[in-house]
């Protein structure tokens, strides 16, 4: 092990090996980043966590009501997730990952937010598929409340809506399955989505195609590397309210 790069853990999944890693950059300062690889691509780095951070303050911002319940699709890092339990108005947030590896780095705390996940008795791991349990009758996001309903869904799973983690996702991305998301939601219920690309008209329309309003927000950030700014987006749609 070097001082400037560690390998934390390395596990077989259903899509690859995938790995946990901790580096330092002198350059950028005396801090650990956190990277997490598929096979041989990046998914995530705790160096760019702005656009996800937002993802949940742009979307919860759009949501009224207090005791909300949210779903986040994804757990990465934790960004998103620990973003979310920020908002004092969050009653359960229910966290969702395909990888049983990743929901374990969270719990042993091999990362740092592992252990604020840990804490706070607001927040639930759910091993599962967030598509499947989107779109396929008689599942739902709660194992132990089957026909749920929450407030907010805030997706980042994919690179975009039409770059996938995994080709199989690509049949989320229809008016048909993200109908059948919506009704996963409450009246006035919002969805909410990370892309790292900039928003996309055809998606705009997509959604529109089922939800009452559709805003799409880019998110810039610096980025060290290209000595400037990078920029991600993110959607913000809200069901009607009948």
């Amino acid at each position: 092990m070097s001082l400037l790069f560690e390998e934390i853990d390395s596990q077989p999944s259903p899509l690859g090996e995938i790995s946990l890693r901790r580096r330092r950059i002198p350059a950028l300062g005396d801090r650990d980043i956190y990277e997490v690889k598929l096979g041989e691509e990046f998914l995530m780095s705790s160096m760019f966590v702005e656009a996800e951070e937002a993802l949940s303050t742009l979307g919860l911002a759009a949501v009224h009501g207090d005791k909300l319940d949210v779903v986040v699709g994804g757990l990465g890092l934790g960004y998103t997730a620990v973003a979310a339990l920020k908002d004092a108005r969050i009653a359960e947030l229910l966290v969702v990952d395909a990888l049983d590896t990743v929901i374990g780095w969270h719990k042993d705390e091999l990362v740092p937010l592992g252990k604020i996940l840990n804490a706070d008795t607001r927040n639930r791991y759910v091993h599962g598929s967030f598509f499947d349990l989107a779109t396929v009758p008689g599942t739902g996001f709660d194992p132990e409340n089957p026909g749920r309903k929450f407030d907010a869904i805030l997706l980042d799973i994919d690179h975009s809506p039409t770059e996938y983690l995994n080709a199989a996702n690509a049949s989320f991305y229809t008016t048909e399955n993200l109908a059948l998301m919506a009704e996963q939601l409450k009246p006035k219920g919002v969805f909410a989505m990370w892309s790292q690309n900039l928003p996309e008209q055809r998606f705009e329309a997509l959604l529109k195609t089922v939800f009452d309003t559709v805003d799409s927000h880019v998110i810039s950030f610096y980025n060290p590397f290209l000595s400037g700014d990078s920029t991600n987006s993110v959607y913000v749609c809200m069901k009607g309210a009948g």
